[in-house]
């Protein structure tokens, strides 16, 4: 399993113009074969920080996902706002323990 993990940050107020962006990027990621989990969500400090979680069962599946049609649109969409700065960071995760589920 693959975990990508990081942060994208944008100008003032770019979250807000690219929210329906983001949402029909998570709808479309959820629905594709390998993948786990994949979610954003803007900080609580910094609406502007969005923060990104990945759970991918391969690197084929996350080679998929960067060539999609709604990463290409996801890509322009937050290209036009202005990325700060990004950090993201691939983790390999050879072992996954519950630690809690209600």
């Amino acid at each position: 399993m693959l975990r990508v993990a990081g942060t994208i940050q944008l100008k003032p107020g770019g979250a807000d113009r690219i929210r329906d962006a983001g949402i029909a990027m998570v709808t479309a990621t959820l629905a594709e074969e390998g993948c786990i989990d994949y979610s954003f969500a803007s900080d609580l400090a910094d609406p502007d920080l969005i923060r990104i979680a990945e759970g991918w069962a391969d690197e084929a599946a996350l080679a998929a996902h960067g060539k999609s049609d709604h990463m290409a649109a996801f890509n322009r969409a937050i290209g036009a706002e202005g990325i700060v700065a990004a950090d993201l960071k691939l983790y390999s995760a050879e072992e996954v323990k519950q630690l809690l589920k209600i």
